[in-house]
Protein backbone atom coordinates (compact mmCIF):
# COMPACT_ATOMS: atom_id res chain seq x y z
CA UNK A 1 0.00 0.00 0.00
CA UNK A 2 1.85 3.57 -1.03
CA UNK A 3 1.98 6.00 1.59
CA UNK A 4 0.68 9.40 0.34
CA UNK A 5 3.79 11.68 -1.34
CA UNK A 6 6.79 13.08 0.66
CA UNK A 7 8.38 15.56 -0.69
CA UNK A 8 12.26 16.22 -0.32
CA UNK A 9 11.44 13.03 1.90
CA UNK A 10 15.00 12.03 1.45
CA UNK A 11 16.31 15.46 3.04
CA UNK A 12 13.37 15.92 5.55
CA UNK A 13 14.49 12.28 7.01
CA UNK A 14 18.11 13.22 7.17
CA UNK A 15 17.52 16.41 9.00
CA UNK A 16 15.61 14.45 11.28
CA UNK A 17 18.08 12.29 11.89
CA UNK A 18 20.66 14.41 12.64
CA UNK A 19 18.35 16.46 14.68
CA UNK A 20 17.51 13.51 16.92
CA UNK A 21 21.27 12.49 17.39
CA UNK A 22 22.03 16.18 18.43
CA UNK A 23 18.87 16.22 21.12
CA UNK A 24 19.81 12.37 22.64
CA UNK A 25 23.58 13.66 23.70
CA UNK A 26 22.16 17.14 24.68
CA UNK A 27 19.31 14.87 26.71
CA UNK A 28 21.95 11.82 27.98
CA UNK A 29 24.26 14.37 29.82
CA UNK A 30 21.68 16.03 31.15
CA UNK A 31 20.45 12.60 32.93
CA UNK A 32 16.90 13.46 31.31
CA UNK A 33 16.59 9.59 30.78
CA UNK A 34 12.90 9.55 29.78
CA UNK A 35 12.98 11.73 27.32
CA UNK A 36 16.08 10.33 26.13
CA UNK A 37 14.72 7.13 25.53
CA UNK A 38 11.56 8.62 23.83
CA UNK A 39 13.89 10.71 21.28
CA UNK A 40 15.97 7.15 20.97
CA UNK A 41 12.73 5.41 20.03
CA UNK A 42 11.95 8.02 17.29
CA UNK A 43 16.05 7.49 16.14
CA UNK A 44 14.85 3.80 15.92
CA UNK A 45 11.52 4.55 13.93
CA UNK A 46 13.52 6.59 11.67
CA UNK A 47 16.62 5.02 11.02
CA UNK A 48 15.76 1.26 11.30
CA UNK A 49 12.07 0.62 10.75
CA UNK A 50 11.77 2.81 7.99
CA UNK A 51 8.77 4.55 9.84
CA UNK A 52 8.33 8.46 9.43
CA UNK A 53 5.81 10.55 11.45
CA UNK A 54 2.95 11.94 9.19
CA UNK A 55 0.93 14.69 10.68
CA UNK A 56 -2.99 14.69 9.55
CA UNK A 57 -6.23 17.21 9.74
CA UNK A 58 -8.78 15.32 10.32
CA UNK A 59 -12.30 16.57 8.68
CA UNK A 60 -13.95 17.97 11.49
CA UNK A 61 -16.84 15.00 13.45
CA UNK A 62 -20.35 15.60 11.57
CA UNK A 63 -22.23 16.24 15.38
CA UNK A 64 -22.28 19.65 15.57
CA UNK A 65 -18.40 20.39 15.93
CA UNK A 66 -18.33 21.78 12.58
CA UNK A 67 -15.47 24.61 13.21
CA UNK A 68 -13.29 21.95 15.58
CA UNK A 69 -9.80 21.30 14.08
CA UNK A 70 -8.31 17.74 15.00
CA UNK A 71 -4.57 16.65 14.36
CA UNK A 72 -3.38 13.41 14.42
CA UNK A 73 0.02 12.12 14.17
CA UNK A 74 0.91 8.27 12.28
CA UNK A 75 3.76 7.19 11.96
CA UNK A 76 3.95 5.43 8.50
CA UNK A 77 6.27 3.29 6.08
CA UNK A 78 8.42 5.51 4.14
CA UNK A 79 7.88 3.26 1.13
CA UNK A 80 5.42 1.27 -0.67
CA UNK A 81 5.30 -2.32 0.06
CA UNK A 82 3.13 -5.41 -0.57
CA UNK A 83 2.91 -6.41 3.28
CA UNK A 84 -0.66 -6.55 4.48
CA UNK A 85 -1.52 -3.27 6.44
CA UNK A 86 -1.86 -3.20 9.82
CA UNK A 87 -2.93 -0.38 12.59
CA UNK A 88 -2.03 -0.27 15.65
CA UNK A 89 -3.77 0.96 18.45
CA UNK A 90 -2.04 2.10 22.24
CA UNK A 91 -3.85 2.83 25.36
CA UNK A 92 -3.08 5.11 28.10
CA UNK A 93 0.11 4.01 29.24
CA UNK A 94 2.15 6.10 26.35
CA UNK A 95 1.89 7.15 22.77
CA UNK A 96 2.71 5.05 19.90
CA UNK A 97 6.19 4.64 20.26
CA UNK A 98 6.24 3.72 23.56
CA UNK A 99 3.48 1.07 23.60
CA UNK A 100 4.98 -0.63 20.42
CA UNK A 101 8.61 -0.17 20.77
CA UNK A 102 9.57 -4.12 21.11
CA UNK A 103 6.89 -4.84 18.62
CA UNK A 104 7.16 -2.83 16.14
CA UNK A 105 10.57 -4.90 14.70
CA UNK A 106 9.07 -7.99 14.27
CA UNK A 107 5.81 -6.66 12.87
CA UNK A 108 7.10 -4.29 10.34
CA UNK A 109 8.81 -7.99 8.80
CA UNK A 110 5.29 -8.82 8.05
CA UNK A 111 2.91 -6.23 7.46
CA UNK A 112 2.83 -2.81 6.23
CA UNK A 113 2.53 -0.72 9.96
CA UNK A 114 0.76 2.23 10.71
CA UNK A 115 0.64 3.48 14.49
CA UNK A 116 -1.20 6.44 15.73
CA UNK A 117 -1.24 8.69 18.44
CA UNK A 118 -4.68 8.34 19.49
CA UNK A 119 -6.23 11.91 19.82
CA UNK A 120 -5.05 13.92 23.13
CA UNK A 121 -1.75 11.73 23.37
CA UNK A 122 1.57 12.57 22.66
CA UNK A 123 2.74 16.19 21.67
CA UNK A 124 0.70 16.27 18.40
CA UNK A 125 -2.70 14.42 18.70
CA UNK A 126 -4.68 17.24 19.47
CA UNK A 127 -8.39 18.66 18.87
CA UNK A 128 -10.69 21.25 19.79
CA UNK A 129 -13.79 19.28 19.55
CA UNK A 130 -15.49 18.54 22.91
CA UNK A 131 -15.90 14.68 21.83
CA UNK A 132 -14.20 12.51 24.26
CA UNK A 133 -15.75 9.26 23.01
CA UNK A 134 -14.64 5.83 22.27
CA UNK A 135 -16.55 6.35 18.82
CA UNK A 136 -14.98 9.86 18.31
CA UNK A 137 -11.51 8.16 18.33
CA UNK A 138 -12.69 5.29 16.32
CA UNK A 139 -13.64 7.91 13.89
CA UNK A 140 -10.66 9.87 14.04
CA UNK A 141 -8.57 6.48 13.16
CA UNK A 142 -10.30 5.63 10.11
CA UNK A 143 -10.56 8.53 8.93
CA UNK A 144 -6.87 8.95 9.16
CA UNK A 145 -6.42 5.64 7.24
CA UNK A 146 -8.53 7.18 4.43
CA UNK A 147 -6.42 9.61 3.88
CA UNK A 148 -3.67 8.33 3.67
CA UNK A 149 -5.30 6.04 1.30
CA UNK A 150 -5.31 2.61 2.85
CA UNK A 151 -8.48 0.73 1.81
CA UNK A 152 -8.40 -2.23 3.75
CA UNK A 153 -6.41 -3.73 6.62
CA UNK A 154 -5.76 -5.59 10.08
CA UNK A 155 -6.71 -3.22 13.57
CA UNK A 156 -4.52 -4.54 16.73
CA UNK A 157 -5.33 -2.47 20.13
CA UNK A 158 -4.54 -3.45 23.66
CA UNK A 159 -6.51 -1.88 26.68
CA UNK A 160 -8.07 1.29 25.81
CA UNK A 161 -6.84 0.40 22.19
CA UNK A 162 -8.91 -2.60 22.21
CA UNK A 163 -11.76 -0.40 22.59
CA UNK A 164 -11.06 1.57 19.81
CA UNK A 165 -10.28 -1.27 17.69
CA UNK A 166 -13.58 -2.87 18.53
CA UNK A 167 -15.52 0.06 17.80
CA UNK A 168 -14.14 0.27 14.62
CA UNK A 169 -14.51 -2.91 13.62
CA UNK A 170 -18.07 -3.03 14.65
CA UNK A 171 -19.05 0.95 13.32
CA UNK A 172 -17.04 3.36 12.08
CA UNK A 173 -14.92 1.20 9.57
CA UNK A 174 -16.29 -1.41 9.53
CA UNK A 175 -16.07 -2.39 5.49
CA UNK A 176 -12.49 -1.58 6.13
CA UNK A 177 -11.16 -3.92 8.86
CA UNK A 178 -10.40 -7.14 7.84
CA UNK A 179 -9.00 -8.90 10.87
CA UNK A 180 -9.16 -7.65 14.22
CA UNK A 181 -6.73 -8.07 17.60
CA UNK A 182 -7.95 -7.17 20.98
CA UNK A 183 -5.52 -7.06 23.70
CA UNK A 184 -6.15 -7.16 27.26
CA UNK A 185 -9.21 -4.86 27.01
CA UNK A 186 -11.87 -4.70 29.05
CA UNK A 187 -13.96 -4.28 25.97
CA UNK A 188 -17.12 -6.96 27.07
CA UNK A 189 -17.59 -5.43 30.94
CA UNK A 190 -20.42 -2.96 30.96
CA UNK A 191 -20.39 0.55 32.16
CA UNK A 192 -21.51 -0.16 35.31
CA UNK A 193 -19.26 -3.01 35.94
CA UNK A 194 -16.20 -0.83 34.95
CA UNK A 195 -17.43 1.91 37.36
CA UNK A 196 -17.41 -0.85 40.12
CA UNK A 197 -13.74 -2.49 38.99
CA UNK A 198 -12.89 1.72 39.39
CA UNK A 199 -14.24 2.26 42.40
CA UNK A 200 -12.97 -0.96 44.49
CA UNK A 201 -9.18 1.34 44.14
CA UNK A 202 -7.62 3.41 47.09
CA UNK A 203 -7.18 6.04 44.70
CA UNK A 204 -9.32 7.89 41.50
CA UNK A 205 -9.39 6.42 38.11
CA UNK A 206 -7.03 9.41 36.79
CA UNK A 207 -4.64 9.13 39.98
CA UNK A 208 -4.22 5.54 38.75
CA UNK A 209 -3.74 6.26 35.18
CA UNK A 210 -2.22 9.57 34.97
CA UNK A 211 -0.07 9.75 38.02
CA UNK A 212 1.44 13.04 38.97
CA UNK A 213 3.93 11.85 41.66
CA UNK A 214 7.07 9.37 41.11
CA UNK A 215 5.15 7.07 43.92
CA UNK A 216 1.65 7.08 41.76
CA UNK A 217 3.39 6.10 38.70
CA UNK A 218 5.50 3.56 40.42
CA UNK A 219 1.99 2.14 41.74
CA UNK A 220 1.09 1.87 37.60
CA UNK A 221 3.92 0.16 36.76
CA UNK A 222 3.30 -2.65 39.15
CA UNK A 223 0.26 -2.71 39.11
CA UNK A 224 -0.19 -2.88 35.07
CA UNK A 225 2.98 -5.11 34.43
CA UNK A 226 3.97 -8.58 35.99
CA UNK A 227 7.70 -8.28 35.90
CA UNK A 228 8.00 -4.14 36.76
CA UNK A 229 11.28 -3.00 36.52
CA UNK A 230 13.67 -3.77 39.62
CA UNK A 231 15.21 -0.46 39.30
CA UNK A 232 12.98 2.81 39.49
CA UNK A 233 14.27 5.97 40.68
CA UNK A 234 12.08 9.02 40.82
CA UNK A 235 14.35 11.25 39.06
CA UNK A 236 13.30 8.86 35.79
CA UNK A 237 9.63 8.66 36.92
CA UNK A 238 9.41 12.32 37.55
CA UNK A 239 11.22 12.76 34.19
CA UNK A 240 8.36 10.24 32.52
CA UNK A 241 5.84 11.76 33.95
CA UNK A 242 6.42 15.36 32.92
CA UNK A 243 7.33 13.77 29.51
CA UNK A 244 3.88 11.69 29.14
CA UNK A 245 1.13 12.99 32.16
CA UNK A 246 1.34 16.35 32.04
CA UNK A 247 0.12 18.00 28.18
CA UNK A 248 -3.24 17.17 27.74
CA UNK A 249 -3.47 16.20 30.82
CA UNK A 250 -7.44 17.11 31.22
CA UNK A 251 -8.41 15.90 27.71
CA UNK A 252 -7.40 12.44 29.07
CA UNK A 253 -8.84 12.68 32.11
CA UNK A 254 -12.22 13.36 30.26
CA UNK A 255 -11.20 10.34 28.10
CA UNK A 256 -11.49 8.05 31.24
CA UNK A 257 -14.25 9.27 32.11
CA UNK A 258 -16.47 8.99 29.71
CA UNK A 259 -15.19 5.44 29.22
CA UNK A 260 -16.60 4.98 33.08
CA UNK A 261 -19.81 6.22 31.85
CA UNK A 262 -20.25 4.61 27.82
CA UNK A 263 -17.87 2.15 27.31
CA UNK A 264 -17.37 1.50 23.70
CA UNK A 265 -20.95 2.78 22.98
CA UNK A 266 -22.89 -0.10 22.29
CA UNK A 267 -25.47 -1.83 24.32
CA UNK A 268 -25.33 -4.27 24.22
CA UNK A 269 -21.94 -5.25 22.74
CA UNK A 270 -22.33 -6.54 18.82
CA UNK A 271 -20.76 -9.81 17.87
CA UNK A 272 -17.79 -8.76 15.11
CA UNK A 273 -17.98 -10.50 12.18
CA UNK A 274 -14.38 -10.22 11.44
CA UNK A 275 -11.78 -12.81 12.70
CA UNK A 276 -10.59 -11.90 15.81
CA UNK A 277 -8.03 -13.12 18.09
CA UNK A 278 -8.03 -12.32 22.13
CA UNK A 279 -5.07 -11.92 23.56
CA UNK A 280 -5.15 -11.83 27.37
CA UNK A 281 -1.95 -11.99 30.57
CA UNK A 282 -3.28 -14.64 33.20
CA UNK A 283 -2.13 -12.00 35.73
CA UNK A 284 -3.67 -9.41 34.77
CA UNK A 285 -4.59 -7.38 37.50
CA UNK A 286 -6.19 -4.23 35.87
CA UNK A 287 -8.57 -6.28 33.34
CA UNK A 288 -9.51 -9.62 35.06
CA UNK A 289 -8.87 -12.82 32.29
CA UNK A 290 -12.40 -13.41 32.89
CA UNK A 291 -13.24 -10.40 30.59
CA UNK A 292 -11.61 -12.28 28.09
CA UNK A 293 -13.23 -15.79 28.22
CA UNK A 294 -16.45 -13.36 28.16
CA UNK A 295 -15.45 -11.49 25.66
CA UNK A 296 -14.89 -14.84 23.32
CA UNK A 297 -18.55 -16.05 24.19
Amino acid sequence: MKPPPHPHGGASTLFALLSLSLLLLRLLLRLRLAAFRDAALSLNLLARLRLRPVLLRLPPPGTGAAAATTTLRVWCPSTPSTKPPLLLLHGFGGDAKWTWARNLPRLCRHFHVYAPDLVFFGAHSRSSSPLRSVPFQARCAADAMRLLGVRRYDVAGISYGGFVAYRMAAAEARDAVGRVVVMTSGVAAAPGEMREMAAREDRTVEEALLPKTAEGLRFLVRRSMHRPPPWMPDFVLDDFIQLMCVDQRKERAELLQELLKNGAGFDPLPVLTQETLIIWGDKDQVFPVDLGHRLHR
